[in-house]
Formats: structure tokens, sequence, C-alpha cells
């Protein structure tokens, strides 16, 4: 059997045990309480992803006209030939 000490031994234990964890349990309800004001909001749906291949109306159109990517196409190309002389001469 246990004696006497032991059994208020035990019983101070479990009451700071229980005061413990009505302790934590008072601090946990408040943490909601600490998010930034300027948080966003989680979605309602938590699987929700993005439409990835959902494509813009205006996709299909050329960004630029042709002749205009003609163009910016010989400049650099005039550009790398410039660069490629230099880089010869300068070996």
């Amino acid at each position: 059997m246990l004696a006497l000490r032991d059994l208020q031994k035990w019983r101070r234990i479990c009451g700071a045990l229980l005061m413990a964890t009505l302790a934590l349990g008072g601090c946990s309800s408040q943490l909601a309480d600490m998010t930034p004001s300027d948080a966003q909001a989680h979605p309602r749906e938590a699987g929700s992803y993005l439409p990835v291949h959902d494509l813009p109306p205006d996709r299909d159109q050329a960004v630029m006209p042709p002749d205009q990517r003609a163009k910016i196409e010989a400049e650099l190309a005039a550009a790398r030939d410039r660069q490629a002389v230099a880089t010869k001469d300068a070996k």
C-alpha cells in the first residue's frame, strides 16, 4: 500500500500537472489574436489551385510587329558580330 506521504506527493504532482495543463490551454486560445491585422485571409477551399492552363484571351496576337522584330534581330546580330571581332582582336 501507498504510504500517506506518497499519496500526498502523488496528489501534488497531479494537481501541478492539472494547473499547468489549464494554464497552457488558456494561452493557446489567444494565439489567433496575435496575427497581424494586414495578414491575408486563407482561401475557403483548402485544395484549390490556380488555373495553370488558362491563357489570357489576347495570347494569339503577335506581341510586336514582324518588321520591328526583324529590325531588332538585325541589330542584335550586328552587335554579336562586332563583339566577336573585338574579342578576336583582343587575343
